[in-house]
């Protein structure tokens, strides 16, 4: 049961959030209410909760020695010493395959978005994490696929079921902009940061700034130009979308108040759980958005 809790802590349960994106498909295809749909949402959701944390025990593998320098990663279970190298090493590979079988039984466009999904990630824990901007670009593409495998888990069960190209690119500059905050964040924070992270070395606060300004803009421009797109308010029937853009321009100069203010964004996840204000803005948005979609 000690070696069970130590695996599923490796798996980082409070990094999940990251795979809610999946449900974007289930309210942007406006079927939030259909309970099929909804179940197979959250099927998707199950495995890429379980894909991303056999992820992270790879990660967590492959950096073992430089978390043991890192005043929080020390803390995890594989670079303290209380969870085996070996035990963990068993512990991806069986949770990875279990992963992959049931993805395959969602259906076989969902498998190849999850396969690639698993290849993006394992080039990132072992090779791209070290070259600057890819390796914040292959984090990035990890959410878009995210997005892509929650629409073809619903196209297994209804063909007509797309996402919007202006989705999935607002996806992108999002995810950009949350991970070049947190490369600023650990740039700045940390004592001989090239040791903790290789492509930090490549970065300059100068430079972050000006990429998190660039992805900031483009996620607000990007998701008010879907708004308006004439497919979405033909597809919707309204153009009222456009009023939660002013919620999307809050948030995000809320989290930039944070990163600059407050010294934060090491951890987008955390943030968005624990941070009051931006979570009633997630959620005001969330509901003002189902609410438009669905009844106006």
């Amino acid at each position: 049961m000690r070696k069970f809790v130590h695996i599923l802590q490796s798996m980082r349960p409070g990094q999940w959030t990251k795979n809610l994106v999946v449900f974007a498909g289930l309210v942007f295809s406006q079927n939030l209410f259909d309970a099929q749909l909804a179940l197979k949402s959250v099927e998707a959701f199950a495995l890429f909760c379980l894909l991303s944390g056999m992820i992270y025990v790879a990660n967590d593998i492959a950096d073992i020695e430089k978390d043991r320098l890192h005043p929080s990663k020390r803390n995890r279970p594989l670079p303290s010493g209380r969870l085996k190298m070996s035990t963990a090493a068993t512990a991806a590979v069986t949770g990875t395959a279990i992963g992959l079988v049931l993805s395959w039984m969602v259906g076989w466009q969902f498998f190849v978005v999850a396969v690639l999904f698993l290849c993006v990630n394992s080039l990132y824990s072992f090779a791209l994490k070290r070259v600057v901007l890819l390796d914040v670009m292959s984090i990035s593409v990890s959410f878009v696929l995210r997005a892509i495998a929650g629409v073809e888990a619903l196209r297994e069960l209804d063909p007509t079921i797309a996402i919007s190209p202006w989705l999935l690119i607002c996806t992108l500059f999002l995810s950009l902009f949350l991970a070049f905050c947190k490369r600023r964040y650990e740039l700045i924070t940390l004592t001989d940061a090239g040791d903790h992270r290789a492509a930090l070395l490549e970065y300059s606060p100068a430079l972050l700034d000006q990429l998190v300004a660039v992805t900031a803009g483009g996620s607000v421009l990007a998701y008010a130009i879907y708004t308006i797109w004439p497919e979405t308010v033909e597809k919707f029937g309204t153009a009222n979308l456009v009023y939660t853009v002013p919620l999307v321009l809050l948030g995000v100069m809320r989290y930039l108040y944070l990163v600059y203010s407050k010294q934060k964004g090491g951890s987008p996840s955390d943030l968005l759980v624990h941070e009051k204000f931006i979570l009633i803005v997630v959620l005001v948005w969330i509901a003002l958005v189902v609410a438009i979609i669905s009844w106006f």
